[in-house]
């Protein structure tokens, strides 16, 4: 027994009162109570040793090599020593051990972190049941989406562009790190004053690429005014391309005259090359 208590998660927190193991000799699970003496209200900090009741909660702990390990944890509910306070009855905290209503202890929440990041949900889950665990895809992503944001340097160039939420109907910005080539933020919308205050909130933006919307055009001028706003490759290429059909468009009439001259009589250029009528353009596709 006191060799198993040296396994346990902040063990001077805990007594080992019992351990038993089930039919499948797979599961470990450990009965063990809260030796805390003295303890404070989570809301007015006061101290009581008076105690409402003892609950049992279950919590999963990281697993001893084969062994699934389970704790029954027998926690105590106190009354609130203060008078004035807004929780009268409260239950014991143990945060090193495990968060309030949480079903890990706080090491194994921080495992399943880990693979999390490295493999997201169903990857992971399946990773998680290799070790014995019994983490389904949705915790892991649950416990993902709890974990605060790192924080990132606003990078000098930033590409921002619209992505459909619902196309045709709900659109949003990408902002976008075109050094790194990640994802920033993904905004609710395309309007200039959204675009303008995520500007305002990461100053430091050198260059800003963008299509030729003017509401990305007006939310860099208002939130970054001294940044450099470019047209992206692919909008530059659009703009040639209109550019390109306008002059055909307006030409027409002498594209076809040089044509009909080609193909009454072919010009042979200076270095060999013979002219040829330009070709109709294909038929479009069909979807």
């Amino acid at each position: 027994m006191t060799l198993l208590t040296r396994w346990l998660p902040n063990a001077p927190l805990l007594h080992l009162d019992a351990w038993e193991t089930d039919d499948t000799a797979t599961q470990l699970t450990l009965r063990v109570t809260s030796t805390q003496a003295l303890v404070h209200g989570p809301l007015c900090r006061f101290p009581t040793r008076r105690v409402h009741r003892r609950d049992v909660r279950t919590v999963a702990e990281l697993p001893w090599g084969p062994w699934r390990v389970v704790l029954r944890l027998q926690v105590r509910k106190f009354f609130c020593a203060n008078g004035r306070c807004a929780r009268r009855i409260f239950t014991e905290r143990l945060a090193p051990l495990v968060a309030p209503w949480a079903r890990q202890t706080q090491r194994l929440a921080q495992w399943l972190v880990r693979i999390a990041v490295a493999l997201a949900g169903t990857a992971g889950a399946h990773l998680c049941r290799g070790l014995g665990l019994a983490v389904s895809r949705n915790t892991l992503l649950r416990l993902l989406r709890r974990q605060p944001l790192p924080d990132v340097a606003t990078p000098h160039v930033l590409g921002v562009d619209d992505w459909a939420v619902r196309k045709g109907r709900t659109y949003g910005t990408l902002v976008i790190a075109r050094e790194r080539r990640r994802a920033l933020a993904l905004l609710p919308d395309r309007e200039a004053k959204t675009v303008a205050l995520w500007w305002q909130a990461h100053p430091g933006v050198g260059v800003i690429t963008r299509d030729r919307s003017r509401a990305y055009a007006d939310g860099a001028r208002q939130g970054a005014p001294d940044a450099i706003q470019v047209a992206d490759r692919l909008h530059l290429l659009q703009n040639l391309a209109e550019a390109l059909d306008q002059v055909f468009h307006a030409h027409g009439n002498a594209r076809e005259a040089v044509n009909a001259t080609l193909r009454q009589a072919p010009v042979t250029q200076p270095d060999g090359t013979v002219a040829v009528p330009v070709p109709p353009p294909a038929p479009p596709r069909k979807a």
